[in-house]
């Protein structure tokens, strides 16, 4: 049997990188899964190739930033679905490595509306739905930056809160039937880094960074993170709430 069989799932920032191999894996394990992106070309493209492939899935634009789309969201899902038994908080934004002294207002202000109270949001949200049911997983996308700061201050910053938010629901919901994790992936191969990206990093912060990592050892996969998803997700982590497993190959033991 499918380790997600009968199961509903919201996934934001499904439409590349990490989200979508998230979505194609859940959908693969009998999941129905709910992409939750920004509307742009090619919307319902990851959705779409999901059911080419035999899998249920549909995509609903939505801003994680605003509080109506967030609702939104979950109306539309328990319209057509009924339930809500998994989310995945993976929407997010990088800083451009920028420290404290050459960080903008305007970035603060971005990552801490997408990574950190967007993330609040959808969890407050789908909180109403799995609690209202008796159970669920939600499954928070921080960063190794999360863990050691090795990144910009905003993006360390907001993905160290995240982590804090995952700990407080897990307290919260232990024994309730709700359940609540984080995944911290490492250096990743999603479009989030790529060369275009890499040129506007601040190159000050970004070399010190360089000198507290294992820079030979390969990059991530974004299926090894949606494999580590799936785990917090499934009833294999059952017993599991509170926790946060970093994702990287080993680049910071």
């Amino acid at each position: 049997m499918n380790r997600l069989e009968g199961k509903v799932a919201v996934i934001t920032g499904a439409n590349s990188g990490i989200g979508a191999a998230t979505a194609a894996l859940f959908a693969e394990e009998g999941a129905t899964v709910v992409i939750v992106d920004l509307l742009k070309e090619d919307f319902d493209a990851v959705a779409n190739k999901i059911k080419m492939d035999g899998g249920q899935a549909i995509a609903i634009p939505g801003d994680i930033t605003s509080d109506e789309d967030c609702v939104r969201v979950f109306q539309e899902v328990a319209n057509q679905f009924g339930k809500l038994d998994i989310l995945v908080n993976n929407a997010g934004v990088g800083d451009y490595t920028m420290p404290a002294i050459r960080l903008t207002n305007e970035a603060w202000e971005k990552s801490l509306a997408v990574n950190q109270t967007g993330t609040f949001r959808f969890c407050r949200e789908a909180l109403r739905y799995m609690t209202q049911g008796g159970s669920g997983s939600i499954v928070n996308v921080s960063s190794v930056a999360g863990v050691y700061g090795n990144a910009g201050l905003a993006y360390s910053a907001t993905k160290h809160a995240v982590i804090g938010m995952t700990k407080n629901i897990a307290i919260q919901y232990a024994g309730k039937g709700v359940r609540c994790n984080a995944v911290c992936p490492g250096a990743t191969l999603t479009p989030m880094l790529n060369p275009e990206t890499e040129a506007k990093f601040d190159r000050e912060m970004w070399e010190t960074v360089q000198k507290h990592q294992c820079s030979d050892i390969p990059l991530i996969a974004p299926l090894d993170q949606a494999q580590a998803i799936l785990f917090f997700a499934s009833e294999e982590s059952s017993a599991v709430t509170g926790q946060v497993l970093v994702v990287d190959n080993g680049r910071f033991l």
